[in-house]
């Protein structure tokens, strides 16, 4: 890996993620007036409150540097009318989708903070089901103003249209994602013919990660900003899968391998969320698959278990190290960066060489965190 084009990536990552934060912070400081709250509402102001806190308390940003170095493939202009409204409607929709993973998962805290369900339930301890629907509602009101800044957007209409259908298919996309993903927890229906084909675990897990994050994580961000820069999105669609797709499952994996791998210290979380959530991740399909009979049943007894001890998590991660899990995960996870990243190389004949470079060292520095 070049340290030094790596570095020069990462700089232009934390440079986005500062400009945008600040543009962040005034969109919200504007918005209590813009939504419109009646003066007699106390529950609509804490509702703001709470998604401001949640959106504004860390994130990488990932999507936003991917949504303008899309733009920087055509042009130097950071400026570039209707930019920074996708970006806003990008993060917003990930403040929605925050809000009910956390709801989903029953999840205490998020970026070192109380989770929107949890700040509710503190709210109100004596009324649980008042503060699952005041979560909702929440999520669902992020969700409808990243329409919203994209249909205040300053650029013509057709590319306003253009901009809402890419963010729009990514949304309906991922709550599709999230669907497959409580699907994948729960064994499949006994086959209804002899000589059915088994699914294939694998197969699923790579279309959970597809439909419930590369869609709109990766695709929906790098199709805005090829947009917004007034490229033919039909004439480029192909390729832009063709990176997707390997950096998709690389995140995927990244997380999943760290979460049971991973220093606690680092990943700034307990190790055997996964294992405690019984979420069938790649990494515990792959030691399932390599167990014995005996270890098997060990895994079995902490899967989906929520006051699984940190020792059953360790017995866990010691079958999946016994049978080389680690090891292959992490070959994987290189192997995928330099799919990934041959295909971005590709693209030097036809955009910008400074943006190139960024695609191209990304998921080599994304496969490097997790090593």
């Amino acid at each position: 890996m070049n340290d030094e084009l790596t570095a020069a990536a990462l700089t232009r990552l934390a440079g986005h993620r500062q400009r945008f934060d600040a543009r962040f912070a005034a969109y919200f400081d504007a918005l209590a007036a813009d939504v419109g709250a009646p003066p007699v509402s106390r529950f609509t102001p804490r509702a703001l409150e709470l998604l401001r806190d949640l959106s504004l308390r860390g994130g990488k940003r990932l999507r936003v540097a991917l949504l303008h170095e899309g733009a920087r493939l055509v042009t130097p202009d950071d400026d570039v009318p209707g930019l920074a409204e996708a970006a806003l409607s990008i993060e917003l929709l990930q403040t929605h989708g925050l809000v009910h993973d956390d709801i989903i998962d029953d999840a205490p805290t998020r970026r070192g903070g109380p989770s929107t369900y949890y700040a509710y339930r503190h709210d109100f301890p004596e009324h649980e089901r008042t503060a699952l629907g005041l979560a909702l509602l929440a999520g669902d009101l992020a969700a409808f103003l990243s329409v919203r800044v994209l249909l205040d957007a300053p650029v013509p209409a057709e590319l306003r249209q253009a901009l809402l259908d890419v963010q729009t298919r990514a949304a309906a996309d991922t709550v599709v994602g999230q669907v497959m993903d409580l699907e994948r927890d729960f064994p499949p229906p006994p086959l209804s013919r002899p000589g059915a084909d088994v699914p294939d675990v694998t197969d699923l897990l790579d279309t959970v990660t597809d439909y419930k994050s590369t869609r709109y994580s990766i695709l929906a961000p790098l199709r805005m900003g090829l947009l917004v820069a007034g490229e033919d999105l039909a004439a480029h669609d192909e390729r832009l899968r063709r990176y997707a797709a390997p950096v998709g499952v690389l995140g995927q994996l990244r997380d999943d391998y760290l979460d049971l791998f991973g220093d606690e210290e680092t990943v700034g979380k307990p190790s055997g969320s996964d294992l405690r959530a019984g979420r069938r991740s790649y990494v515990l399909h792959a030691t399932l698959a390599a167990a014995t009979g005996r270890e098997r049943a060990v895994v079995e007894q902490a899967l989906g278990d929520p006051d699984c001890p940190d020792a059953a998590v360790g017995r866990v991660r010691d079958i999946a190290r016994r049978h080389g899990v680690d090891t292959r995960v992490r070959s994987d996870l290189r192997r995928l960066a330099e799919t990934a990243s041959a295909e971005a190389a590709g693209w030097r004949t036809r955009w910008r060489a400074e943006a190139v470079d960024f695609f191209e060292h990304l998921p080599r520095w994304a496969a490097e965190r997790a090593l």
